[in-house]
């Protein structure tokens, strides 16, 4: 490659490195995001009504009170029109209570604020998280137990566990535990190197030390082999990767106006929320054939991820977190390595959410977007029916991808949200990072007797048995609010008359659409079935009911027992596809009030009413899960799992919108040398 051409290669490359924040010197787009200055407003509005108590007042959580779905759809309608009222929706703690503030941002006033007594707590803040890591520091019984142990102090770091909930039928403190790991030889693997039998109980309204444990000890995993820092690694290295270059020569494909996302046939809505992390909003697709955009889906978001842990003994019991509305997804997304996380074609986007004292935190390249080359195959064929002549006809595919990571504790999710052409949403989730694991005396397998709910990894190191269950909030609007589920069930059927056919069986198709909740709770993997949105009110020239079909991935069911209380939590995993009538407060599928909850305030709940579902403004609640027996290849650090499902039309096109797509032109690297291997 010559030597200029590498020059603008660079330029280009460094000039596709835009970071865009998630705010806009626009008018607001009713779904926004709070800015920065909004934030801080919020935070003065807030104080100024306790002016008594600002030292007491903390922030658990601040984001956008999401405005009525019709003064939305009104507003998008005519965007010169008056939009809907900016309001925050704020949950602080003062006074070991916790207060459902509603500020409007126009008028500077606080509109509501509610003081909540039922069940649980809110989101966690990383503030007080940090506070707590540090009182075993100080704390005389922990420091004698280290020394009993022979470990340093300076290379023990603690991180924080939510307690979850046991059948307790009072209102527990607000608490936490600790559980503490060693870092000694300069490793930075510390969640590997656990430092079994020692728990401290932290209050958090009162930031204190209330209980403390030693109950055993066995040795703390050795650090040697488990570095995977670049910087740190020796030889040998491998397997060998060569580099590839990207050009787009006239730039991205995409156009980024605010919060709002133009491509190819594609427009939709970027916002964010320290919970849920990534909201895709008013997602829109153009058809060719009737030359408007059309709508698809108003809203959505991951609204629970449910992670238990499969050891009941004293010491793992209560691990089995929430990681959206203990920890936060959102407040957990970090900032993205260029051209590691994503190509060198990315754009980023930061992010912001209000810390505990209520003041705007910056996550830098929280998001990246980016049009994805992969070398897939848009659509295809060969004709060889022909005589004499061979009719070759192919597209090749690219897509645009939307992506955030989430690292919560020792687990990084990469979240995906890819946007095809042919008008499909593709949902990915890879899981990477670091297993969490228990310290034991093994170093055989022949050493085991007994179950130790995992696999053993490493020389006193067992990787706990464990799940992942995603759930994904969708408020599909396909081609408009009403909407109806339909389960079309596969069939198959027994030729009983021998004279009308050779065939014995073939399989056909039995549609029933769903009336109320209950018709539209789904088992996946238990009969064979296509499940789909439809709006029956629009059609196709042909007939068919426009809509959309949700291909799921694999079907991974919860194998807790219903009665078991962690699963009372999480009973919103029970069905892997669930249906709600639009209701603006059923946003998270957890309950609104995660730490603690006894599981009265979740999508289980809120479905036993059996509301009307037909031809209704609908939600679908679908839940990928993953059951995880790690293995050695696992370890030191997870190669990527990676999982997903697809929202697909379906008869929602007169016929493939992709057909008269034009593959993209081709680069010219004339002044590159080419190599061909025979």
């Amino acid at each position: 490659m010559s030597s200029a051409l590498k020059i603008m290669l660079l330029i280009l490359v460094l000039l596709s490195l835009h970071t865009f924040s998630l705010a806009s010197s626009h008018q607001h787009h009713p779904l926004d995001p709070l800015t920065r200055s909004e934030f801080t407003l919020v935070r003065t509005i807030v104080q100024k009504s306790y002016p008594n108590s600002i030292h007491n007042l903390t922030f658990q959580y601040v984001g956008l009170d999401e405005p009525d779905k019709p003064r939305v759809l009104a507003w998008l309608s005519n965007p010169a029109s008056k939009p809907p009222p900016r309001r925050a929706f704020v949950i602080t703690r003062l006074s070991k209570k916790s207060h459902e503030i509603v500020v409007d941002l126009s008028t500077r006033l606080i509109v509501s604020d509610v003081v909540y007594d039922g069940y649980g707590y809110p989101l966690l803040s990383f503030d007080e998280q940090f506070a707590a890591i540090t009182l075993p520091q100080t704390y005389g019984p922990f420091i004698e137990s280290l020394k009993k142990r022979g470990l340093n102090l300076s290379d023990v770091v603690c991180s924080t566990f939510t307690v979850g909930w046991f059948g307790e039928v009072k209102i527990s403190a607000r608490v936490l535990k600790l559980l503490c790991f060693y870092t000694d030889h300069g490793t930075v693997n510390l969640y590997v190197r656990p430092v079994e039998g020692i728990t401290l109980v932290v209050d958090l309204d009162e930031m204190k030390i209330v209980e403390y444990y030693d109950r055993y000890r066995v040795p703390v995993p050795k650090g040697e082999g488990t570095e995977y820092r670049a910087s740190k690694m020796k030889p040998p290295f491998g397997p060998h990767l060569n580099g590839a270059a990207f050009l787009q020569p006239n730039g991205p494909g995409y156009k980024i106006d605010g919060h709002t996302v133009s491509w190819a046939n594609w427009v939709f809505h970027v916002g964010y929320d320290v919970r849920a992390g990534p909201m895709i909003s008013t997602a829109s697709i153009y058809d060719l054939e009737k030359q408007i955009y059309r709508r698809v889906l108003y809203r959505g978001f991951i609204s629970e991820l449910f992670v238990p842990y499969m050891d009941p003994t004293e010491e793992w019991y209560y691990k089995t977190f929430f990681d959206s509305g203990e920890f936060g997804f959102g407040q957990s997304a970090v900032s993205l390595e260029p051209f590691a996380d994503c190509p060198s074609n990315a754009e980023f986007l930061d992010a912001y959410y209000a810390g505990a004292d209520g003041l705007p935190v910056k996550i830098s390249n929280a998001f990246c977007i980016f049009e994805r080359y992969a070398g897939n195959i848009m659509w295809r064929h060969t004709e060889l029916g022909i005589p004499n002549e061979v009719i070759r006809e192919v597209r090749p595919e690219v897509t645009l991808v939307l992506r955030m990571v989430a690292t919560v504790g020792n687990y990084d999710y990469i979240l995906d949200w890819e946007f095809k052409p042919s008008g499909s949403i593709k949902f990915g989730v890879g899981l990477t990072g670091v297993l969490e694991v228990k310290g034991v005396t093994y170093t055989h397998v022949d050493q085991i007797k007994e179950d130790v709910y995992g696999t053993l990894l490493a020389d006193n190191t067992i990787g706990v048995y464990h799940d992942h269950f995603l759930t994904y909030y969708l408020d599909l609007d396909v081609d408009g609010e009403p909407n109806s589920f339909i389960k079309k069930k596969l069939k198959k059927i027994q030729v009983i008359d021998p004279h009308s056919s050779p065939r014995k069986s073939y399989w056909t198709t039995m549609s029933e659409t769903a009336k109320t909740e209950s018709d539209a709770r789904v088992r996946l993997g238990l009969m064979q079935s296509e499940l789909t949105v439809v709006n029956t009110n629009k059609k196709t020239k042909l007939g068919n009911d426009v809509g959309y079909r949700l291909i799921p991935g694999s079907a991974s069911h919860p194998l807790l027992s219903y009665d078991d209380y962690p699963q009372i939590r999480g009973a919103f995993t029970n069905n892997d596809v669930w249906v709600t009538p639009y209701n603006k407060s059923e946003k998270w599928a957890g309950g609104l009030y995660v730490d603690q909850s006894h599981g009265d305030d979740t999508l289980a709940t809120w479905s036993l009413r059996n509301r009307d579902i037909e031809n209704k403004d609908i939600v679908l609640w679908y839940t990928i899960g993953f059951h995880h027996v790690p293995c050695q290849e696992d370890f030191p650090v997870m190669p990527t799992l990676s999982a997903g499902f697809e929202l697909r039309p379906t008869n929602f096109f007169e016929s493939n919108p992709v057909l008269k797509t034009k593959a993209p032109k081709r680069v010219d690297w004339s002044n590159c040398s080419n190599t061909t291997h025979p």
